[in-house]
């Protein structure tokens, strides 16, 4: 039996790519495990996907670039993760192993390494994070998003894999949603990540009547307690099959920067822009990748500490005042790789390793 074990999560960003790939090896007669952290959001999302897979948990800590405390806790606690994944390997034996990146995945690479099973790494943002850097060091190959430094002798750069397309979903609760905004009008759709982004839920809630009165809003919040469809307004906190849908409906959409969204809003072709993390909060990889973005003349971006409603209001009829020039800069893009043909170069290497 063919066998291939997955890893990565602690944010949707490093499970998505997974479930999209985990169907396909199904299909072409591979037994699929996965290895991550049973508390993690990975867990969650492939118990929601109702995939044939068995699930491996490990105990894991957190990779942290500055001083704490917790580090010396969780260093042993990556630790214990690795010897978990040393004997999980070992008594699973599969011929590949797949990391998509995040703190969880750092044991399983290490191990596969040492049980000398060939380790692929996808990393989706313009600089490595901390975990796939490690990873980089234990990896067969390493896929990527963006270019990166030729000095890297494993990376292989394939862009964008992103199977998303318009959506043909008849959801009644679309009627419904549909039914309270105005035709007329603009329709902005608030994105923040599965846990929805308070700047801007903050903002929709301050300036909901101004808004309101120029725009249809969409805000995909994070937060039960903001559910709310009223004139011109929906709010909810998470959705799943109404998603593609309700990006259907959106002139322009408003998002941080993680990298599978905003390449999903190129492969969309749709107008956006960018307020991503800056470096209170993140490493700075959704900076990088909001610069990347707006010099390619993709989209525009806007810092965090300058999102008001005015600056708002400015960069959206900035958008929409020159949105075939925007189009015209996505649709020539050569960024975007179907699943399908990433699904066939990632098969063809392993076959090249099987020989």
């Amino acid at each position: 039996m063919k066998k291939i074990v997955f890893t990565g999560g602690g944010t949707v960003g490093h499970v998505t790519l997974n479930l999209l790939l985990i169907p396909k090896f199904i299909a072409d007669g591979w037994e699929v495990h996965y290895i991550g952290d049973r508390k993690g959001i990975e867990h969650e999302e492939l118990v929601k996907s109702n995939l044939a897979i068995q699930f491996h948990p490990i105990t894991t800590g957190k990779l942290r670039r500055y001083f704490s405390w917790q580090n010396f806790a969780d260093f042993f606690k990556v630790a214990w993760g690795l010897v978990q994944s040393f004997f999980i390997l070992l008594r699973l034996k599969p011929q590949v192993l797949f990391s998509k990146g995040g703190f969880v995945s750092v044991p399983p690479v290490i191990a596969a390494k040492l049980l000398r099973i060939p380790v692929f790494v996808h990393e989706s943002d313009l600089s490595m994070g901390l975990a796939n850097k490690i990873a980089y060091k234990f990896a067969t190959t390493m896929y990527t998003t963006f270019e990166q430094d030729h000095a890297l002798n494993k990376v292989r750069h394939v862009g964008a894999v992103t199977k998303v397309s318009p959506s043909d979903v008849k959801d009644p609760k679309l009627g419904e949603i549909t039914s309270h905004f105005d035709s007329r009008l603009p329709t902005l759709l608030f994105i923040g990540g599965s846990a929805g982004a308070k700047v801007f839920n903050d903002l929709v809630s301050q300036h909901q009547k101004e808004l309101t009165d120029k725009f249809n809003l969409i805000n995909l919040s994070g937060n039960k307690d903001l559910n709310t469809l009223s004139k011109n307004l929906y709010r909810v906190d998470y959705v799943t099959t109404l998603y593609q849908p309700l990006m259907d409906l959106a002139d322009v959409v408003i998002t941080r920067g993680g990298s599978n969204t905003i390449f999903e809003l190129l492969a969309l072709q749709k107008l956006h822009l960018i307020v991503p993390l800056g470096k209170k909060a993140s490493r700075g990889d959704q900076l990088e990748n909001a610069a990347y973005f707006e010099k390619k003349g993709y989209a525009l971006r806007l810092a965090e500490e300058e999102f008001t409603l005015d600056q708002l209001e400015k960069q959206i009829d900035q958008l929409l005042s020159h949105k075939e020039k925007y189009y015209q800069k996505m649709a020539s893009s050569q960024e975007i790789k179907s699943l399908d043909d990433f699904y066939q170069l990632f098969y063809d290497d392993i076959a090249k390793l099987r020989k």
